[in-house]
C-alpha cells in the first residue's frame, strides 16, 4: 500500500489510515471478494455513517438533518455492494466456500434451524467492517499524532529502537511470534486507547439489583433493570488509578508500574470488560502494530498540522480534521 508514496511528501495520516485499514480488514475477515471492492467509495460511506452517529441520534436517530440523510444514503449504497459480493459468493461456492468470516455467516443456522437471509448477511458485514474500521483506524491515527509530536520524541525514539532490534534478530520477517515481541509498541498503542477511547462509554443492563460502593464509603443501589453507564473518558482517567493520567506515558504499562491493574480488573477497559468485552481486542492491536511497525522501519515522518481535536460530535469520537504528517523514506538495515 505505502509504494503508493514517493520518496518524500506530505500526507493526510488520517485519510490514508482509514483507506489501508478498510483494505486489511476487509481482507483479513471477509476474504478476497470483499477487499477486492474496498475502492475509496467504500471508505467514504463507513466515514459518513460514523458521521451520522451523533449524539443527537442516541435520542432521535432519524431526525431529519444531513448528517442523517448522508448516513442513509451510505447505508443504502454499502447494503448494494456487499449484497452484490454475498450472492456472488452464494454463485461461486454452492457447497461452501472459504473458511472466512463470510462464509461463516452465510452458513450460520439459528436455534430454529433457519438460515440466514441475504438481508441479514449483509448487515452483519456493515456493522463488523463499520466497527473493526472506524475503531481501528481512529486509533491508528492517535498512535501517530502521539508519537510525531515532539513533546513524545522519547517514546517514538523508543519505539524505533525497538523496531531495530527485531529487524535485527527476524530480518523482514513479519508474523504474529514476531508482532508479540512489539511490546514498546503495544504500549504505545494501549495508552493512546487510554486517551483516546473510541466509544465514549460502555453500557450495560443490570440484570438483578446490586450496590455499589465507593472509594469514600459512599453506598449506591442500583435497581433492577437499570442500564449502567461508565463513560471511558472519565474511566481511563482516575487520578487514584493512573499517575499524572491526562499525560502520554506508555510505560505506565511497562514492568514495575502495571498501572492498569491499580484499581482491580476494570481499571481499563478500552476494550470493554466480562462477558462483552470486545471480541476484536487481539485482531486489533495486531493490525495497528502492523501498519505502525512497518511505517516506524521505512518512514522518517513528524507532524506538520496542530495536533488533532477531538471530534465530541459523535458516538465514537476521532480526531477531528486533518493530520497532516511530513515524511521521507528510509531503509532499517538488519545489520543495524
Amino acid at each position: 500500500y505505502f509504494a503508493r508514496w514517493g520518496q518524500s511528501g506530505t500526507v493526510d495520516l488520517k485519510q490514508e489510515l482509514e483507506h489501508l485499514v478498510t483494505l486489511v480488514a476487509s481482507r483479513c475477515l471477509f476474504g478476497e471478494e470483499v477487499r477486492a471492492k474496498m475502492f475509496g467509495e467504500v471508505a467514504t460511506h463507513l466515514r459518513e455513517l460514523n458521521d451520522g452517529m451523533r449524539l443527537v441520534t442516541i435520542m432521535f436517530p432519524h431526525l431529519p438533518i444531513p448528517a442523517h440523510r448522508r448516513r442513509d444514503r451510505a447505508r443504502a449504497r454499502l447494503g448494494e455492494i456487499f449484497s452484490d459480493i454475498v450472492s456472488s459468493r452464494k454463485a461461486s461456492y454452492p457447497d461452501g466456500g472459504p473458511d472466512d468470516m463470510l462464509q461463516c455467516l452465510i452458513d450460520s443456522r439459528y436455534k430454529d434451524g433457519r438460515a440466514t437471509t441475504e438481508t441479514e448477511v449483509v448487515g452483519m458485514l456493515v456493522s463488523a467492517l463499520f466497527a473493526g474500521q472506524h475503531t481501528s483506524s481512529s486509533t491508528s491515527t492517535w498512535t501517530g499524532a502521539r508519537l510525531l509530536v515532539r513533546a513524545n520524541s522519547e517514546h517514538l525514539r523508543a519505539a524505533v529502537r525497538e523496531q531495530e532490534r527485531i529487524v535485527a534478530r527476524h530480518g523482514d520477517r513479519m508474523d504474529y511470534e514476531v508482532l508479540q515481541e512489539m511490546d514498546t509498541l503495544h504500549r504505545c498503542v494501549k495508552e493512546v486507547l487510554r486517551l483516546h477511547p473510541p466509544a465514549m462509554m460502555l453500557l450495560r443492563h443490570a440484570r438483578r439489583s446490586f450496590t455499589v460502593r465507593t472509594r469514600e464509603g459512599d453506598e449506591y443501589e442500583i435497581p433492577e433493570g437499570r442500564t449502567v453507564a461508565s463513560p471511558l473518558v472519565l474511566h481511563n482517567c482516575l487520578p487514584h488509578v493512573y499517575r499524572d493520567p491526562e499525560r502520554y506515558e506508555p510505560n505506565r504499562f511497562g514492568p514495575g508500574r502495571g498501572e492498569d491493574g491499580a484499581g482491580g480488573a476494570f481499571s481499563y477497559t478500552a476494550f470493554g470488560g466480562g462477558r462483552h468485552a470486545c471480541v476484536g481486542e487481539a485482531f486489533a492491536y495486531m493490525q495497528i502494530k502492523v501498519i505502525w511497525s512497518h511505517l516506524l522501519r521505512n518512514f522518517e515522518m513528524e507532524m506538520v498540522s496542530p495536533f488533532p481535536e477531538t471530534d465530541w460530535n459523535v458516538v465514537m469520537p476521532g480526531p477531528k480534521g486533518k493530520a497532516m504528517v511530513r515524511y521521507s523514506r528510509k531503509r532499517m538495515s538488519a545489520a543495524a
